[in-house]
């Protein structure tokens, strides 16, 4: 070997100590600590997350009962009994006193478009009726003016039966709501149809609020269904309301809810690192484990990945929270598969050492070294 030679193998060797050199500074690491001490391996040691938490049995059950409990909690302010429809302000009545035509004077009202549950006609042509003014007053023939607000029809036939028993002989009255316009919902989100919705002598449930609205587009996440009440937000997920036996027919609406369906494509988990494909995953209607998430990623690379560093990493009010699995361990896949993510959530499978030493020289040797390599013979 001649002198040329020799001086670059000695820049060879030089560049590999100084590749390891570097490589012991890049993880960054304190005495005493070990790559598990930063959930994003080496590569990435220069941010600060908490220490992880270990994925056990005990705190996969934790989890489960707190999901138990979310579901339940908020529930049982939106359930109740259906009741009879009351007259609000808006409405249109019809009123017939049978054997008195001279009183079937109506007072005339333009339609309000675009509402359902309002009489069909009245997208042609003026709705004729009584129309319940802003105070909740009628206006009859004889009987004045009455507060029928706050009234079912049968009690609203009772109060005008009486009024008009003054002028009438037994008054044989019929009373109906013509027209639903002093109540609504809002449908928003994954629907067929969104819009407005009248709520009228049919209980409008959640179901059928839905149904109304066409029901869910294929893209709707029936787990991710949000009820907005005086600016307070209800999460309900249908599918865990009827594991845990709860009918979503129970739920009623009441005037001024606003019911929004998001998109699947809101709900996502995150997978990086070393995996065979890192992707983005669309939870299945609100639930993904994460032995699933790792299967619909090619799984943990056997030839670059630590499998002792699986991690999850959730976000939370106050600082991330991070998730360590042991994969290594016996009945690690049994616990991943029983730990449920949150929609948003990163799982991230750390590199080896290995790996990331290999990953260093690769990038020292061929920008300080490859050129000396090929002469050497």
């Amino acid at each position: 070997m001649d002198i040329l030679a020799k001086e670059k193998l000695i820049v060879l060797c030089s560049s590999l100590a100084l590749a390891t050199g570097l490589l012991g500074c890049a993880g960054g690491y304190p005495a005493g600590k070990s790559p598990s001490d930063n959930p994003l391996g080496n590569d990435n040691a220069g941010i600060t997350l908490p220490a992880p938490l270990p994925i056990t049995p005990a705190l996969v059950k934790e989890q489960q009962q707190k999901r138990e409990h979310q579901v339940g909690q908020d529930i049982k302010r939106l359930i109740g009994i259906p009741a009879q429809y009351v007259i609000g302000p808006g409405d249109i009545l019809s009123i017939v006193v049978w054997d008195h035509p001279e009183l079937a004077g109506a007072v005339m009202t333009p339609p309000v478009p675009g509402i359902s549950g309002v009489d069909p006609v009245a997208t042609t042509s003026p709705a004729a009726g009584f129309v319940v003014d802003h105070d909740g007053m009628v206006q009859f023939p004889y009987a004045g003016k009455l507060k029928l607000s706050g009234l079912d029809e049968e009690q609203a036939r009772h109060l005008l039966t009486n009024h008009l028993t003054r002028y009438i002989n037994k008054p044989n009255v019929t009373l109906r709501v013509q027209a639903y316009r002093s109540k609504r919902v809002y449908i928003d989100g994954e629907v067929k149809s969104p819009g407005l919705q009248a709520i009228n002598d049919v209980p409008m449930t959640l179901v059928e609020a839905l149904n109304r609205a066409g029901g869910l587009l294929p893209t709707g996440d029936q787990s991710q269904i949000v009820v907005t009440r005086q600016g307070v937000t209800y999460q309900l997920n249908l599918l865990q309301l009827m594991k845990k036996g709860v009918n979503p027919a129970s739920i009623l609406l009441a005037d001024g809810d606003v019911v929004r369906v998001l998109s699947r494509d809101e709900n996502k988990v995150f997978v990086s690192g070393e995996v065979t494909t890192p992707k983005s995953l669309t939870m299945h209607d609100g639930r993904l484990t994460l032995n699933e998430a790792l299967g619909e990623s090619g799984g943990i690379n056997p030839i670059s990945a630590d499998n002792r560093q699986v991690y999850v990493v959730r976000k939370s009010a106050k600082e991330p929270i991070v998730y360590q699995l042991d994969a290594s361990s016996p009945g690690a896949m049994a616990m991943a598969e029983e730990f449920e993510l949150n929609p948003k959530d990163v799982v991230y499978v750390a590199a080896s050492g290995l790996a990331n030493w290999h990953r260093a020289i690769s990038l020292i040797l061929p920008s300080a070294v490859s050129s000396l390599i090929g002469p050497v013979r």
